[in-house]
């Protein structure tokens, strides 16, 4: 599954068909309902529908999700507790897709107010004048999402609103809605809002949310406006920042119907499952190549190396991933021109990943991952000790069982295998020959009856390295950084 999203993206046309006047609204039997209500009744809906709730999320159905659809059944204002990288900003921004497609709106109202539940003053006389005749507007639920990245500089202008001099000096009074320029918490009435990282506001602009989620007014300026904003507030926190005191005020916490625990895919094949889709990649990356990394990201999860109050986010393989198929795209590009050169036409090298071209991840993604203190300098060599486990354990759980006598034979009497990032399928394959057990080996890896030379390359590198780190082959690396295989361990 991609991840590139277009840079303008287009804001939907409404049908033709839906009601254009307050009148035909009433007439087609529209009601009014909250935001709650509505995500109440399209959940309940999508149940018994037996749909994908909240499509793309994975590794959260027997746990997260029951939580979440429990509080939105409820009502609630909902903070999710979780390390970074946990997809908790993706489960938020899913919620959206429970709104109702279209919701009708009073045309330039800057608080997307319902036709038939005005708020301001300015709303309910217009529609009192117009009556029936009243034009409708339609909002698009795209357009019903807002979201704030909490940062120590935002300010309650941001969130709530503020006076707007320019319109005090035009001669309205404070206490008129109209003298308000509103903040991004006020023009997503009628939707949902999220603040990410909850626990960076600063303890002012806290309080400043206090009366959105309990009173559902806002104070501005020392004077306060009745406003019965219409939303659905969802936040997000690393749990240690909001347990912590002084992180969050407690009235706040308190504000919050319900406060749900995510985590890391809890079992190998949802760790799979999530980088499947949500990598980006450029080459081919065979299967036993993603387990070794998905077995890797867990390893540097639970090592107690790293600190485990930052976590080590999902992103870290999926990163890992995209990293790999770039390697097999470059050896690809750079095999293609140099066979190139020369007069004879030479097959040109399909990109494919192998378990080799993992290893330069290590010094790539170290970034990515929070280690103790004291284990500052031995960054790339932990991440390295990490990734020889993860291929072990992958070259047993795949191949366990199998006779692989025919690889070990081949190199019992001196024979040397060399490979490396630049080695193309061709030569790999050429040094190996005909190796007996090979069909089984790239069978069991599900390469299928006709694997490419590129994958029965990355088969053979697999097995070669496998042999090597359970002490049944040897290896060296020359100083141009291929790796010769040979000998015993």
């Amino acid at each position: 599954m991609g991840r590139v999203t277009a840079p303008n993206p287009v804001i939907p046309v409404p049908p033709a068909d839906l009601p254009r006047t307050l009148g035909a609204l009433r007439a087609a039997g529209h009601r009014y309902r909250t935001v709650k209500q509505e995500l109440r009744d399209n959940l309940i809906a999508r149940m018994r529908a037996g749909g994908d709730r909240f499509p793309g999320i994975v590794g959260y159905e027997d746990t997260v999700l029951p939580e979440v659809e429990r509080a939105l059944l409820a009502g609630h204002d909902v903070v999710l507790l979780g390390e970074r990288g946990q997809g908790k900003t993706r489960l938020i921004r899913s919620l959206a897709a429970l709104l109702d497609e279209w919701t009708p709106v009073i045309p330039g109202s800057v608080l997307n107010e319902h036709p038939l539940h005005p708020l301001t003053p300015a709303s309910r006389a217009q529609v009192a004048e117009a009556g029936d005749d009243l034009p409708v507007g339609w909002l698009h639920r795209s357009m019903r999402y807002g979201e704030k990245l909490a940062t120590p500089d935002t300010s309650v202008g941001d969130l709530i609103g503020d006076v707007d001099p320019i319109r005090i000096a035009e001669g309205r009074t404070l206490g008129d809605p109209e003298t308000i320029h509103f903040g991004l918490v006020p023009r997503t009435n009628r939707g949902i809002f999220a603040v990410n990282e909850l626990p960076d506001l600063a303890e002012r602009i806290q309080v400043a949310l206090l009366n959105v989620l309990e009173e559902r007014d806002i104070q501005v300026r020392g004077y306060q406006l009745r406003l019965p904003l219409d939303l659905l507030l969802v936040a997000s926190a690393n749990p240690e920042d909001y347990t912590n005191r002084g992180r969050i005020i407690t009235p706040l916490k308190d504000r919050f119907g319900a406060e749900i625990r995510t985590h890391y895919p809890v079992d190998l094949e949802l760790e799979l499952a999530l980088i499947r889709q949500e990598s980006d990649l450029v080459a081919e990356v065979p299967e036993h190549v993603l387990e070794v990394l998905a077995r890797f990201a867990r390893a540097v999860r639970e090592s107690p190396s790293v600190d485990p109050r930052s976590g080590v986010s999902a992103r870290f393989a999926i990163a890992a991933a995209e990293t790999v198929a770039a390697a097999a795209l470059r050896r690809a590009a750079l095999i293609g021109a140099a066979s190139g050169s020369g007069d004879e036409a030479v097959r040109p090298e399909a990109p494919v990943a192998r378990v080799g071209d993992a290893v330069s991840v290590t010094s790539t993604l170290r970034g990515k991952v929070e280690f103790e203190s004291g284990e500052e300098g031995r960054e790339i060599e932990i991440l390295a000790h990490l990734l020889r486990t993860a291929t072990a354990e992958t070259f047993r759980a795949r191949l366990a069982g199998l006779d692989l006598s025919g690889f070990t034979d081949l190199v019992a009497e001196g024979t040397v295998i060399e490979t490396g990032e630049l080695v193309g399928s061709g030569d790999l394959l050429r040094q190996v020959g005909t190796v007996p057990g090979l069909a089984k080996v790239l069978d069991r890896l599900g390469m299928g009856d006709a694997p490419t030379p590129e994958e029965a390359a990355a088969g053979v590198e697999f097995v070669l390295e496998g042999l090597h780190l359970t002490r049944r082959l040897g290896k060296d690396v020359t100083d141009t950084g291929r790796t010769v295989y040979g000998g015993r361990g």
